[in-house]
């Protein structure tokens, strides 16, 4: 998958891993892992679906509607990307955390419906259920912030609430932040996200 490495040190306890949204690259989310924690290591990933032209990391049959069978497979290329990347480039594969927005945040949330290892933890900017009726693994300890707009015409609050709920039942640790906002990232969230990582990771 293409992507940029930056190895911040030998120090370096945590992997940030950034994940875009719809028509990103990744460039994008490089401002927030240097706000978040500038001494981390990152892995900044861009989707291998086009979209119009636009990169994803999954394919959608109509907005808010997932390709499910194209989400498990990206969800596993991912998860074995990461896994490979952290032995090519020397990080541990047990401290990661994901950084993702709207598709970004969506595929991260996939990885801790599907694999129990892929995350340390997650900030999930803007997200969605990315697959009901189905057990998640246990995800006890993991420390997942949540953030999402009271206004989002494409991520509605019961949409949330919902993934907050399965995260939690789960075992997770999740905290959410709301916002009277639309779908857009703003600095708000990203300063909310950055105290929460200081006091939670």
């Amino acid at each position: 998958m293409k992507h940029i490495f930056k190895k911040y040190g030998d120090d370096a306890k945590t992997t940030l891993l950034l994940l875009h949204g719809t028509g990103g690259t990744e460039e994008d989310l490089l401002p927030l892992a240097a706000k978040i924690d500038p001494k981390a290591n990152v892995l900044s990933v861009r989707g291998n679906v086009l979209e119009n032209g636009m990169p994803r990391f999954f394919k959608r049959l109509a907005e808010g509607v997932f390709d499910e069978a194209d989400l498990q497979l990206r969800t596993k290329e991912l998860y074995d990307f990461i896994r490979e990347a952290a032995a090519n480039y020397d990080f541990d594969g047990e401290n990661v955390v994901a950084i993702g927005y709207s598709n970004g945040a969506n595929i991260a949330a996939s990885l801790l419906f599907h694999y129990q290892n892929a995350l340390r933890g997650a900030i999930l900017h803007h997200p969605m259920v990315p697959k009901r009726d189905m057990e998640l693994p246990d995800l006890n300890g993991k420390e997942i912030f949540i953030s999402a707009g009271k206004n989002d015409p494409i991520c509605p609050v019961s949409e949330s609430e919902e993934l907050q709920s399965l995260l939690t039942g789960a075992g997770a640790n999740v905290q959410m932040c709301w916002l009277d906002h639309g779908h857009q990232l703003t600095m708000q969230e990203v300063e909310s996200a950055a105290k929460w990582y200081k006091d939670h990771i």
